[in-house]
């Protein structure tokens, strides 16, 4: 495993790639500092979007959990850049209970690149399990121009 540390806007993040993938992201400082291809592919675009010049990311992801996390993931990283939706959409799409969804969402490995912060409650703002808590996940949407409410 290799990792590297990005300080962005919403804290520093710690991006660990495994197997030609990045399989992490996590708010922290990493005592390494690696240096392989795609750990500056992924420095370089967690950059631009801090900066508001990305809003794609296009790296190799491998999220390492059960089937179902995998597939919560995937409809969670299909949400578009500005766009949010509800734990109750994700679960109707994959025909499981929203908590679940919630469960799983909260276990999101790679943060921000799977962007569970455009996943809101029914009745609007819920949690985040990166640093900082909601208000991460408000600065992040706000970041987007997501969810007028908070803007």
């Amino acid at each position: 495993m290799f990792e590297t540390t990005v300080h962005t806007q919403f804290g520093s993040l710690v991006i660990v790639e495994k197997d030609d993938a990045i399989v992490a992201l996590r708010w922290g400082t990493s005592a390494r500092n690696d240096t392989t291809e795609l750990l500056k592919k992924a420095v370089r675009q967690i950059e631009e979007y801090d900066a508001g010049t990305r809003e794609v990311f296009d790296l190799p992801l491998r999220v390492e959990g059960s089937a179902f996390q995998r597939d919560v993931c995937d409809a969670i990283y299909a949400i578009r850049f500005g766009d949010t939706c509800t734990y109750g959409d994700i679960a109707k799409a994959l025909d499981v209970p929203a908590q679940a969804v919630g469960q799983a969402c909260g276990g999101n490995p790679i943060p921000i690149i799977i962007p569970c912060h455009r996943v809101m409650g029914a009745k609007g703002l819920t949690g985040f399990s990166g640093a900082g808590w909601v208000e991460t996940k408000v600065a992040l949407l706000r970041h987007e121009k997501a969810a007028g409410l908070l803007i």
